[in-house]
């Protein structure tokens, strides 16, 4: 398989290790400072790029008939648009806060319990997030991600990062030295407290699973999720 590499920092290049690694060809390594020459070629682009590139890296894959797998976050003002063009060039795309196998398990983990905390209004839940401090979004999309698991399966209306009202959730944003990711849902009670949590231990997992969406995308057309990937509808 042909892959273009929108976005060439740090998960880039394990992206690119783990895809060749896989038997797949590199045919564009896209940064700042040059085109999108040869991604007419590829069989799937995937985006790791930073907030304000990720709209015109989707774009240009779409244009050039290349179905996408976005792992960039802080962007989704412009969900919408993108998922029009999709349509409207018969496209195929995956966007995801975080590819990781074990996050995607932590996500349908976070959703059950709300499910089951939404019975039991003694208990508040909150949210923290500590990723490293080249991380430019916060709150970080897979906080985002969470806090809308939460939010479908209960009565909480929104999250914030301010003092939280009685239906919203407060998220916790911190960065700290090179952590990779570490995501903790706390349900807390006068009485005692609730706590799951993921930690990522590098970038492997975030680029290996986004490689496998790649693997999984290509040839398709559609909006899918990792839930599609993964089969854990």
């Amino acid at each position: 398989m042909k892959i273009a590499l929108l976005g060439y920092g740090k998960m880039g290049k394990v992206i690119e290790r783990i895809a060749l690694e896989r038997g797949h060809e590199i045919v564009l390594k896209k940064d700042e400072f040059n085109t999108y020459d040869g991604l007419s070629t590829a069989d799937v682009a995937i985006d790791f790029s930073v907030p304000s590139a990720a709209v015109s890296n989707i774009s240009a894959s779409f244009n050039a008939n290349v179905p996408v797998v976005s792992g960039t976050t802080g962007w989704l003002e412009h969900y919408d648009e993108m998922i029009a063009l999709c349509n409207e060039k018969k496209g195929g795309f995956i966007s995801s806060s975080n590819f990781s196998l074990g996050v995607n398990i932590f996500f349908g983990l976070n959703e059950y319990l709300a499910k089951i905390m939404n019975q039991f209004d003694s208990y508040k839940v909150s949210m923290e997030e500590i990723h490293h401090i080249h991380k430019l979004d916060a709150p970080s999309g897979t906080a985002i991600s969470l806090a809308q698991g939460v939010i479908e399966n209960s009565g909480y209306a929104n999250w914030t990062m301010d003092e939280a009202k009685k239906n919203e959730i407060h998220i916790e944003a911190k960065r700290i030295g090179e952590v990779p990711g570490t995501h903790t849902v706390t349900y807390d009670s006068a009485i005692d407290s609730i706590e799951i949590k993921h930690t990522a231990h590098n970038r492997e997992g975030f680029a290996l699973g986004a490689v496998i969406a790649a693997e999984w995308l290509a040839g398709k057309q559609g909006i899918f999720t990792m839930k599609d990937v993964l089969n854990l509808q």
